[in-house]
């Protein structure tokens, strides 16, 4: 049984307790009859939203929380001793059991096995995402490379081998088509571009800086490369104004945010601003209104609980 399980069954008491009486008789009579399951209903009920589950790997349950409340986009921060890869922010958070595989690799591909099951009814593959709701949304993974950039990719690249070879992962053929899959692997931290880029048959992607994308070294760079760019909202804006009104931004802080934002869409590469404001309450919500008016793939978000119930 996967973690996660419980935080859908305590929602799903929650709905039955709304019920009325004489439909509860009904739902307790036929509880348990097989046919009011199926086999891809574990994250049925969730809908997607375009959120980035920031530090992931610091909730109780990394993943399979933020899947839960419909996250697209997930993070774990990577180190590398001897040949194994651990997770955590910093070096004083490692564990031996806390691994990459265990926390993030072989739930994913646990869960979309569950959403791709082998029946009767399936004549060929399939290669659904993690929601029931949007089969086609892909589940973005950002790896935080945090020792050395070389061998931390390669042994990330090797790690992914259980998703890569059921065909999960979204992939560049021939740098010139992408074949989009249930997980989409971006490389972030010391992830180097030129080890990333460069490569023509590959299916890890490079999160860009944002607000470095019109510098020379980055000219080259597209949704062939990046599908996501991202950078700090406090480097981006400056400090915001204290007022308690709906403009919150400046004009000019304004226009460096469509700035940005516009050059990352004539390349077709999405959006994300980390380091956004979590208080007060009001500023946390006008900054996530904007940056969605404003046209960002993902909200980056540390309180899923507040995020979820935003949407």
């Amino acid at each position: 049984m996967f973690p996660s399980r419980s935080l859908l069954v305590a929602s799903l008491l929650n709905l039955v307790a709304a019920i009325p009486p004489e439909l509860q008789n009904v739902l307790k009579n036929t509880h348990g009859g097989s046919e009011y399951g199926y086999p891809t209903d574990f994250t049925r009920g969730i809908m997607p939203i375009p959120v980035h589950s920031h530090n992931d790997y610091w909730r109780d349950i990394p993943f399979y929380t933020g899947l839960s409340r419909g996250c697209v986009s997930t993070e774990a921060d990577v180190w590398l001793y001897n040949g194994t890869l651990y997770v955590g922010h910093d070096e004083s958070s490692l564990t031996e059991e806390r691994t990459f595989e265990s926390l993030y690799v072989n739930p994913m591909v646990e869960v979309l096995e569950r959403q791709n099951p082998k029946t009767p009814f399936v004549t060929s593959p399939t290669y659904n995402g993690v929601f029931d709701t949007d089969t086609s949304q892909t589940m973005y993974f950002f790896v935080d490379l945090k020792t050395s950039g070389p061998k931390t990719l390669e042994a990330v690249v090797a790690a992914l081998q259980p998703l890569r070879e059921k065909g999960y992962l979204t992939s560049l053929k021939g740098n010139k088509t992408i074949a989009h899959g249930p997980i989409t692997v971006i490389g972030t931290g010391n992830t180097p571009l030129n080890l990333v880029g460069p490569v023509a048959d590959r299916d890890i992607f490079f999160d860009a800086p944002l607000d470095a994308l019109d510098r020379p070294e980055f000219a080259g760079v597209t949704s062939l490369i990046s599908p996501i760019a991202s950078t700090s909202f406090k480097r981006a804006v400056g400090k915001l104004n204290s007022s308690d009104d709906n403009a919150i931004l400046s004009e000019k802080q304004l226009n460096s945010l469509r700035s940005q934002i516009q050059t990352a869409k004539k390349r077709g590469i999405g959006v994300r601003y980390w380091e956004t404001p979590h208080y007060p309450i009001w500023t946390r919500n006008a900054v996530w209104r904007t940056l969605l008016q404003e046209g960002v793939a993902l909200l980056n978000a540390d309180d899923l609980d507040a995020v979820s119930n935003y949407f």
